[in-house]
């Protein structure tokens, strides 16, 4: 067993990173066209994940440098908008992200066009609620980019009543190339410590946002905030936000 420090923990990290890049690019890239395209036409990239997955869309939207027609999707905004009730939410019972029939509803939260493309991510890609939203986006002609772990997908069974698993629905599937339970450094008791899929999820997160952004170099104005060092630039942005106001 290796010593448990974080120089043993960054080593492995690197190399999920590398993984990612030498194994994923292509996918990256693809990724990035289909986003650039929904953009062309009007459309925004609608992100959804739940638990540590949330944070895919936080890395892609609200700050200097990042992509204004992002507009990441919430379970908790069902509470708040009063569709479910907050001990509904937290019925450990019947946990929100494994609960299949609820995604759909998902169309009558927020406003999503037919232009708009999904980034659905789920480490292990086999709970209900991703796997619901990604069959009512494709069932709306959207296009669906899966990012999950191919080990621990490949290697779980599906808790959806159809059998199917996330990546079943992808136009594109990237592999955040983690291992299966997500940590990597093995303890005395059997245990593992160190999850790596929120690092390499970063790494795919700003990836998709660059290539998108190579693929939109032929427009007059790019959708990007840009740092407000002075009026102009804030005017800039709340240009831009205006754009998209009620989408994002």
């Amino acid at each position: 067993m290796r010593e448990i420090n974080t120089q043993a923990f960054l080593e492995d990290t690197f190399k999920v990173i590398d993984n990612v890049l030498e194994q994923q690019a292509d996918n990256i890239r693809e990724a990035g066209a289909i986003c650039a395209n929904a953009i062309k036409n009007g459309g925004v990239i609608q992100v959804f994940g739940t638990g540590h997955s949330v944070g895919f869309g936080m890395e892609m939207q609200g700050r200097p440098g990042s992509l204004v027609p992002v507009h990441t999707m919430n379970i908790s905004d069902f509470v708040t908008s009063g569709m479910y009730t907050l001990e509904e939410f937290r019925d450990m019972d019947n946990i929100f992200e494994r609960r299949p029939g609820v995604a759909s509803k998902f169309f009558d939260l927020y406003e999503i066009s037919d232009q708009d493309v999904f980034i659905i991510i789920s480490n292990s890609g086999i709970n209900g609620l991703v796997i619901d939203l990604a069959a009512a986006a494709k069932e709306r002609n959207h296009k669906v980019i899966v990012v999950t772990s191919l080990d621990h997908t490949l290697n779980s069974d599906s808790r959806h009543p159809s059998g199917k698993k996330l990546m079943d629905f992808g136009d594109v599937v990237i592999d955040n190339c983690g291992p299966k339970g997500d940590a990597m450094l093995d303890l005395a008791d059997g245990g593992k410590i160190g999850s790596v899929s929120s690092l390499s999820g970063i790494y795919v997160a700003q990836g998709v946002a660059l290539e998108t952004i190579k693929n939109l170099q032929d427009l007059e104005e790019l959708p990007v905030l840009v740092f407000e060092e002075n009026e102009a630039s804030k005017k800039q942005n709340d240009e831009l936000k205006e754009k998209y106001r009620g989408r994002i």
